[in-house]
This record gives structure tokens, C-alpha cells and sequence, in this order.
């Protein structure tokens, strides 16, 4: 480039920006950032990699609000307040990158991966957890449906807990769909009265051993997110649950809480709550990208694995094409011939990033494989 313009230098930074902003690409801005040290400090000093992600995924922005504020990524030195920025735009740089690249482009309805637990089941394996799953009312003219045991008081709640398909997944929405008896008199529904959403992680093997209740499946769970309590109708449809913001659950697991009963059986007068479906809305990871949560310091990793040698527990995802497997293969043969800074950023793509339960997210580079806060 020794006879050609650098044109970030010679052109006003405001046409610079305007051009840079054309990039739909998250690889593309780590390329760009790795052209010169010029390069390099304009991407990073205007967030490109956040308005990419932002302009990508628009509701990622209530879910990473907190990633700028107190998350250094190493100490600094008194009295470098602009080395402070510098650091905290780099580190923004790196996460904003992995999440464009990183999650599902499109929304999708089948999140959850598998049932895990109910506080209770009347009939099983009939009435089991996991015909919540399927979302026909009736499979070989059986009834699918999840149904609790029976209560006298109306007021025992009922929890569902899930394993999603992602260890970190960006949620939006939950819909559940009540169950109608249409084998009773009157075609009764059993729906709650109202329901709220856990999210989080499972503790660590040590922690669980230490539980005194070995059959209480909520001892095994971290939660770090709890939603409002939203209010159920009596209707036969797939209610829907859109939360205050999305909600980056770190760790994958998300509980169901349905609290209150409504319908009382005619059989047996006892209250009921039965659920014919669930389904969670949400972007999760892609299956070249997974999470390892870190129990003891309440924060995740986030991890690039190559074709062939993924870990994730993801299932396939929609928009997961060739075209996108031959781009991490070219990104990888620029990390191999980048040195340097150049080597640091393109770790956005093909390393790890660590993000906080809280939602707050630190990052570190400590090799070429790993980034860690």
C-alpha cells in the first residue's frame, strides 16, 4: 500500500465512517481492523463491531447494556485515563464481534433441547414433562399433554424446568399453551392463574453433592435471571409471554414457575394444572460457537470450535450454511499469517470470550486460543 492513499486518512473521518457502516459483515470489520494501526484505532475508536451487532440483532442492546460500564480488561496504570478507554473499547470491540458472529441469525421457536423436571406429575409417564415438547394435542389419537398431581388448595404452584439448546442463548419470548380436557364434561381448561421465568446455570458436581435433598431438582440450579409475574387466561391457545427485554441467559437452563390454579376436577374436586405446549423464542449460539460456564467465578466462555470438532450440545441451526464454514476457514488462515494486534483481533472470531452472569461482560486475551476476563 506503499503508492496507494490510506483513504481513512486522506478522506473526512464522517465519509470514513460512512463507508466503513456499508460492512454487513463481523469478519469483515475484524479484516479491516487489521490493515494498519490506523485502521486498526478508527474501528475500534467508533464501535463498527457494535453497530454491526446492534443493526444485526437490535435487541441484543438491552441484554449487553451493562458490557461498558466498570469491565477494564486488566489494570491500569494511575493516571491513564485514555488508556482506560482505549481498553474498554477494544474489549467492546471483541464482544459485540462474537456475539454478530456467534448468534442464530434468525429467531427461532424451538429453543429448548430437553425437558428436565416437574414439581409434579399425576399420571407418568402419560402425562409427563416432556409432551410439553410436542406440539400436537394428540399423538396416535393419545393425548399429549404435562399434568401436576392434584391439590385441595389453589394456591400450590407448579415448576418446569428446561435445558435449552444453547448455554447461552439471548431470549425474547415464552409461549405456553394450557391444556383442554375435551375427555371431561364441559371441556374443561387447566391453566394457571399467572407464570413466571427463572434462567441460569446448574452448580458445580461439588456444590450438588453438598445438597441435603438429593430429590429437589431446584438445589441443582443457579438462577440469574427472574422475570415479572405474568397473568394466564383460561383459553385454549399458545399463550404468549414477550419479556420486559431480551434476557441473555448464561448457563441454559430455564424454570417455568405456574403459580396458582384455577380449574378444579369434577372427579376428584382437587385443582389441576395442565400444560399441552412450550415453546421459547430466542438466538442461540450457532453449533460452531459453545459456553462453558465457569461455576466459581459466575461467568462463561464462549468458544469458537471448527467444523468437526464442536463440543456444543446445540443443535443444528437454521442458516448454518457452507458458505458460513468456508468463511471461518479463511478466517482462520488470515489468524495464521496476523501477528500482533492483528492476531488479537481475529482471537474474536476463533477464541473465547468470557460474559458475566449479571450480564456484565469482561475480556482478556491470555493466548492465541483463549480470551478470559
Amino acid at each position: 500500500m506503499e503508492n496507494c492513499g490510506d483513504f481513512i486518512q486522506l478522506l473526512d473521518p464522517d465519509v470514513s465512517t460512512n463507508i466503513l457502516s456499508c460492512l454487513d459483515d463481523p469478519a469483515d470489520i475484524v479484516r479491516v481492523s487489521c490493515v494498519s494501526r490506523s485502521w486498526h484505532h478508527f474501528v475500534i475508536e467508533n464501535g463498527f463491531s457494535k453497530r454491526l451487532c446492534l443493526k444485526l440483532f437490535p435487541e441484543v442492546s438491552s441484554a449487553t447494556n451493562a458490557i461498558e460500564v466498570d469491565d477494564m480488561i486488566e489494570p491500569v496504570k494511575v493516571g491513564s485515563s485514555d488508556s482506560k478507554v482505549l481498553e474498554n473499547s477494544e474489549k467492546n470491540h471483541r464482544i459485540y464481534t462474537i456475539l454478530a458472529r456467534g448468534f442464530s441469525p434468525t429467531l427461532r421457536t424451538d429453543c429448548i433441547s430437553e425437558a428436565i423436571y416437574a414439581t409434579s406429575t399425576d399420571n407418568d409417564p402419560e402425562e409427563n414433562i416432556s409432551n410439553t415438547l410436542e406440539p400436537r394435542d394428540k399423538i396416535d389419537e393419545r393425548s399429549s399433554y404435562w399434568s401436576s398431581e392434584g391439590e385441595s388448595d389453589d394456591r400450590v404452584p407448579e415448576r418446569l424446568t428446561y435445558r435449552l439448546s444453547s448455554k447461552l442463548c439471548l431470549i425474547t419470548e415464552i409461549n405456553i399453551q394450557p391444556f383442554q380436557a375435551y375427555f371431561q364434561y364441559g371441556f374443561p381448561i387447566y391453566s394457571a392463574k399467572a407464570v413466571r421465568f427463572w434462567m441460569g446455570h446448574r452448580k458445580s458436581p461439588l456444590e450438588t453433592r453438598t445438597n441435603t435433598d438429593e430429590d429437589h431438582v431446584d438445589g441443582y440450579y443457579v438462577w440469574t435471571y427472574v422475570s415479572p409475574e405474568f397473568p394466564m387466561i383460561q383459553e385454549n391457545c399458545l399463550q404468549k409471554f414477550k419479556l420486559p427485554n431480551p434476557v441473555l441467559c448464561v448457563g441454559g437452563f430455564l424454570q417455568i414457575e405456574l403459580l396458582g390454579r384455577v380449574q378444579r376436577q369434577e372427579m376428584d374436586g382437587l385443582f389441576y394444572i395442565c400444560v399441552s405446549h412450550v415453546q421459547v423464542v430466542g438466538r442461540p449460539l450457532l453449533p460452531t460457537f459453545d459456553a462453558e460456564v465457569l461455576n466459581h467465578s459466575g461467568k462463561c466462555v464462549v468458544k469458537y470450535c471448527p467444523e468437526g470438532e464442536s463440543t456444543s450440545s446445540t443443535k443444528s441451526c437454521e442458516g448454518d450454511s457452507g458458505e458460513s464454514s468456508r468463511l471461518n476457514t479463511l478466517t482462520a488462515r488470515w489468524m495464521r499469517r496476523a501477528g500482533g494486534w492483528e492476531q488479537v483481533i481475529l482471537n474474536t472470531l476463533l477464541g473465547n470470550a468470557v460474559v458475566d452472569t449479571n450480564i456484565d461482560t469482561d475480556t482478556d486475551i491470555d493466548s492465541d486460543e483463549e480470551m478470559v476476563g
